[in-house]
């Protein structure tokens, strides 16, 4: 079987996706990667994938532009002749679609993993998009060996409010796995000492609740010897919503934040991490909460499509209101002065990760999608 993997990033491929692709391949597949050109295309094929770049810009609107890449699109899958296309987010699931129909691959697979700005955002120009994005993926998703993988119940129920495809050929799969034998928790005296570290890990958007994590920081002034905010993630200049430079600069110099940037080994921050925080306005499943629950620590989010995926309120973690600052250094705060809730709360997410959110069931939920298109 051979398969493309088609994403808006190399980044997300190698990130998100690569041990997907390692697990397919152990199941017999070849797996091809493709996305627009970047730094992480030459990490995908050392680690033994053919990348195939292609000239697309996110943010590009420019008809004739956006036409040549279909037509770009559709010349590599006439040329590799794949079995399955299996398309990452929402860009890349309308124009991998409409490029393999026209080019006669019937087998596609399309996962989204929230429904991104033009969704979510209440600019004038995301709200004239919508009706067109909506049409775009009705005629994206056709087809009876068409499957879509969403990631939360909030995302399955709007797809069918808009009868954008038929429930038979939709599936919920949580995430895209996590390595609990990577990401398991260490006991806290092995941790850095010193202050109860706090981190937002995520791409530097405002939608990620940047602004209100950046408020509560504010609000908690007052307890900077006890308190430290750290704030991990590059700048995504593809999206409307990315925070710019400027702020992040000011930011830092401000004292309210230190700034990772964007950090490789996730794994290794977070062993001197105490509380993992994402005041997001509307996720799939996020990954950096999964990871952070795997290695035992508490979470604060927001109660948010996604994100109220991960947290079980006053189990787990605590979940507030979306936009709002207070709530989250109110709840910031009393997980400082509550150290046993901080244990009880990892403990509790160690268990939940292992038991729904592990790679391997993860990857065995996508591997009974690819074997429904055999029948």
């Amino acid at each position: 079987m051979k398969i493309i993997f088609f994403a808006n990033t190399d980044w997300y491929l190698y990130n998100f996706r690569l041990e997907l692709a390692r697990y397919l391949c152990e199941q017999g597949a070849q797996v091809i990667m493709m996305s627009p050109p970047g730094e992480y295309g030459v990490r995908l094929e050392e680690q033994g994938f053919r990348w195939l770049p292609l000239p697309m810009e996110r943010r590009s609107l420019h008809p004739l532009q956006e036409l040549q890449l279909l037509r770009y699109i559709y010349a590599v899958y006439t040329k590799e002749q794949p079995d399955v296309v299996h398309n990452f987010t929402i860009k890349s699931v309308v124009y991998g679609a409409l490029a393999a129909q026209a080019a006669g691959v019937k087998k596609r697979i399309h996962a989204v993993a929230g429904l991104g700005h033009v969704f979510t955002s209440h600019s004038l120009q995301a709200h004239l998009l919508r009706p067109l994005v909506k049409g775009l993926l009705r005629q994206a998703l056709r087809g009876r060996e068409s499957r879509l993988i969403l990631q939360n119940p909030d995302d399955r129920r709007l797809f069918l409010q808009h009868n954008l495809i038929s429930p038979d050929q939709m599936y919920l799969i949580k995430g895209s796995g996590v390595d609990t034998k990577r990401f398991f928790p260490v006991s806290r005296d092995k941790r850095k000492r010193g202050k109860f570290r706090v981190v937002l890990a995520a791409r530097l958007l405002w939608e990620k609740g940047i602004r209100e994590y950046l408020e509560a920081a504010t609000l908690l002034a007052h307890r900077a010897d006890e308190l430290e905010f750290l704030l991990a993630g590059a700048a995504d200049s593809g999206n409307p919503t990315a925070v710019p430079e400027q702020d992040i600069r000011k930011w830092q110099q401000a004292g309210l934040v230190t700034v990772l940037g964007h950090v490789e080994d996730m794994r290794e921050l977070l062993t001197e991490i105490d509380l993992m925080v994402l005041p997001s306005w509307r996720e799939g499943t996020p990954r950096s909460l999964l990871e952070a629950a795997s290695m035992g620590l508490p979470i604060i989010t927001t109660d948010a499509p996604g994100c109220r995926e991960v947290v079980e309120h006053g189990t787990n973690g605590f979940l507030v209101p979306v936009h709002n600052a207070p709530a989250l250094a109110a709840k910031i705060e009393y997980l400082l002065e509550h150290p046993d809730t901080c244990r009880c709360f990892g403990q509790a997410g160690r268990e939940k990760v292992c038991q729904e959110f592990a790679q391997e069931i993860v990857f065995r939920q996508t591997w009974d999608v690819y074997c429904s298109l055999k029948r």
